[in-house]
């Protein structure tokens, strides 16, 4: 548990230190800060009090919140030019490969969808025609031969 106590200082009118004040300077300055902050509310912009953050954050903070968002823009572009890289290998690849290869595929389909055909309307003529009337029999006589033949 965290026991709180406040503790008054002596007045020293002899100090040089910029952050001793008097004590009704403290009240009066504690007082008039919420008056300030109704009065300022519309005059001040967004981007003006993010630059007056500027003077809370210590320097050696500020230095090393810089660095470490640098190191991590420079990680993400490094990355995104690497994953764009290899995006464009494949693709380029895919189009130089698989492309034609898809292509002759496709022809090779096409072929032997019509040799399909063909055999089917063999045949088709085979089981309409009678028997023995496309293909003669090697045994039945043949027509008249030409001499020298």
């Amino acid at each position: 548990m965290v026991k709180v106590e406040i503790v008054e200082e002596k007045e020293q009118h002899d100090s040089r230190s910029p952050y001793s004040s008097p004590a009704s300077s403290r009240t009066s300055s504690s007082v008039s800060l919420s008056s300030v902050g109704s009065d300022l509310d519309g005059e001040e912009s967004f981007y003006e009090r993010i630059v007056a953050l500027a003077d809370i954050i210590p320097p050696t903070t500020r230095q090393s919140i810089s660095s470490r968002l640098g190191k991590t823009a420079g990680l993400v572009k490094g990355t995104g030019k690497v994953i764009g890289n290899l995006v464009w290998i494949v693709t380029t690849s895919a189009l130089l490969v698989g492309l034609p290869l898809a292509l002759v595929l496709e022809d090779e389909a096409k072929i032997v969808q019509q040799e399909k055909e063909m055999l089917a309307q063999q045949q088709g003529a085979q089981m309409l025609a009678p028997p023995g009337s496309l293909y003669p029999q090697p045994n039945q006589p043949k027509g008249v031969t030409p001499p020298g033949f």
